[in-house]
């Protein structure tokens, strides 16, 4: 898993009982969690029960996790347990208090775990990227995304600029985008592991499932 050290920096803080860093690392991984359990297709009440224990379990061993960059796929092996301790709950529950480890998912789960955990990883890098933005260009980048897309006229009379500005704004907008350490981060460490596939002599790694990098496609 790509080492961050803003995970590092969050998961050092929150063993100290900073209550922000404890809170930011439920807010970068809660989506994580969230999409865990709609694969598993539990219900909004299950959800919240998986999601609860797995933050419980971490509060407790978070101190064991000698590798900050552990701490998605730590999160991700359990939730899939806590899923399955859910959903044979008619049959009996699941042993308490057994800690996943690695060796715990099969090959698969582990590729689409540490699929999600990519995804899970950009989302929180746009979100943190998107709020370090000017409020026009929250504004502008929100609308260029929408599905369907938003015509320059429309962004126009809704922001209040100038049809002509659309243009010209969005490139400064999402040039700013770019430039945000976390989206620079996540480029900067795509780019290396294609250098990393690609290099004479090196395997080549199949990489037509991995997750794209954060982009805004206007």
């Amino acid at each position: 898993m790509r080492d961050d050290p803003l995970v590092a920096d969050l998961v050092t803080r929150a063993r100290t009982g900073e209550e922000k860093a404890w809170d930011a690392l439920v807010e970068r991984y809660a989506p994580l969690i969230w999409s865990i359990c709609r694969r598993n297709r539990l219900g909004g009440a299950d959800a919240c029960d998986v999601g609860q224990s797995v933050w419980l379990q971490l509060a407790g061993h978070l101190d064991t996790i000698g590798d900050p960059a552990a701490l998605p796929g730590w999160l991700a092996t359990t939730t899939r347990r806590e899923c399955l301790r859910v959903q044979r709950a008619p049959r009996g529950p699941h042993p308490a208090g057994h800690v996943p480890g690695v060796e715990d998912m099969a090959d698969d789960q582990a590729a689409t775990a540490e699929q999600q955990v990519l995804i899970a990883e950009r989302h929180a890098a746009l979100r943190q990227a998107l709020t370090g933005l000017p409020p026009l260009c929250q504004q502008l980048i929100g609308l260029l995304i929408e599905d369907p897309p938003v015509s320059y006229a429309q962004i126009s009379a809704r922001l209040g600029i100038p049809v002509g500005s659309v243009g010209p704004a969005r490139a400064r907008c999402l040039d700013k985008l770019r430039r945000h350490p976390a989206i620079a981060a996540l480029i900067n460490a795509d780019a290396q592991t294609a250098a990393s596939d690609a290099r004479p002599g090196g395997h080549v790694a199949d990489v037509s499932n991995r997750p794209r990098a954060v982009s805004v496609r206007v």
